[in-house]
């Protein structure tokens, strides 16, 4: 089951209905069947379970209707809430950024992508240990001066964690100066680079396959493509340029994942052009919009704010999923 929490106050850039239709397709492209999905306006955020005591209700008998195993929450839950939630509804529960590190650790094809994934993980589950065992160390009562059991394996698991982590780290190092050595050899060759981006399901790799007669993965789904990928095309005026296929971008991306990936989204500010690929059927293709320009924004990609904003790199949008758009839409925008 998905539950998409409306926060009163918290600025959204993307409208409830958009976003509960959103998280339900991330459960999708991990095999999940939602058997119901929902949203539950909050007026104040409860640090034990986030909802209130009668939405929780209305979720654990929702789950018992639907004979559901596991309950989705969009949005980030502290791992108090996640535990308090669990006892309260006898079922999984698991936050935005869980779901969105599952589907990335399935997807994984390259060395490269298993690494930032598993680094992404474990920063996620290292900040959730320790808020976990700080919590039982409270409900314990005592200083921790005795160093129980349970201090001992907490201190265990995080230094596992840690040195896990470093060397996860100078792994990474190295593919991105080895990224480096691949960009500056590129940037000696006569062929331009052209790179795509776009929210996540927006159809880059569709398009990746049609002008390269590549056969990258373009399902209906978000996160379909996780690895960058490049070939090289034809085009009339340079005879020769190379394509390169990107991650798609998604509202709210855990930060453990905008770290990890980092060196991925660096092929974007080595290239010459990129092109914008847009869904331009979705109800909430103005909001991606921002969020693909915030981002790119981030990498230095564009300088500035606003439509005044300064671009080093070329900007070109191409606008995808034309021929599902009704008449009317269409000549608003060809206007």
């Amino acid at each position: 089951m998905v539950v998409c929490p409306d926060i009163r106050g918290k600025a959204y850039t993307i409208d409830s209905a958009a976003r509960l239709e959103e998280i339900g397709s991330l459960a999708l492209a991990i095999g999940i069947v939602v058997a119901e999905s929902f949203i539950v306006p909050i007026r104040d955020a409860r640090p034990a379970t986030l909802f209130g005591e009668g939405q929780v209700q209305r979720i654990a008998d929702t789950c018992n209707l639907h004979e559901a195993e596991l309950v989705i929450v969009d949005g980030a839950l502290s791992a108090i809430q996640q535990r308090n939630l669990e006892d309260r509804l006898k079922r999984k529960v698991i936050d935005r950024t869980g779901l969105i590190l599952e589907i990335f650790g399935e997807r994984a094809a390259t060395a490269e992508g298993r690494l930032q994934v598993e680094l992404a993980h474990l920063d996620y589950q290292q900040s959730r240990l320790v808020r976990s065992w700080t919590h039982l160390e409270r409900q314990r009562g005592g200083f921790g001066f005795l160093g129980g059991p349970g201090e001992t394996q907490i201190e265990a698991d995080r230094r596992m964690i840690r040195a896990r982590m470093g060397r996860l780290r100078r792994e990474l190092d190295q593919v991105r100066r080895t990224r480096g050595l691949h960009r500056g050899r590129r940037e000696k060759a006569p062929w331009p680079v052209i790179a795509l981006v776009g929210y996540t399901n927006a159809g880059k790799s569709t398009l990746f396959n049609r002008l390269t007669g590549a056969e990258v993965m373009a399902e209906d789904m978000l996160f379909a493509t996780l690895d960058p990928t490049m070939r090289a095309i034809a085009l009339p005026a340079v005879n020769k340029a190379i394509l390169s296929d990107t991650v798609g971008f998604i509202s709210d991306l855990p930060t453990q994942l905008v770290a990890a990936f980092r060196a991925t989204l660096e092929e974007v500010t080595g290239a010459d052009v990129i092109c914008h690929v847009r869904d331009m059927a979705s109800p909430a293709a103005a909001a991606q919009k921002q969020e693909v320009e915030e981002i790119l924004a981030d990498l230095g990609v564009t300088g500035g704010e606003g439509e005044e904003a300064a671009a080093p790199i070329p900007i070109v949008e191409v606008w995808n999923k034309w021929d599902a758009l009704d008449p009317v839409r269409r000549d608003e925008l060809a206007a």
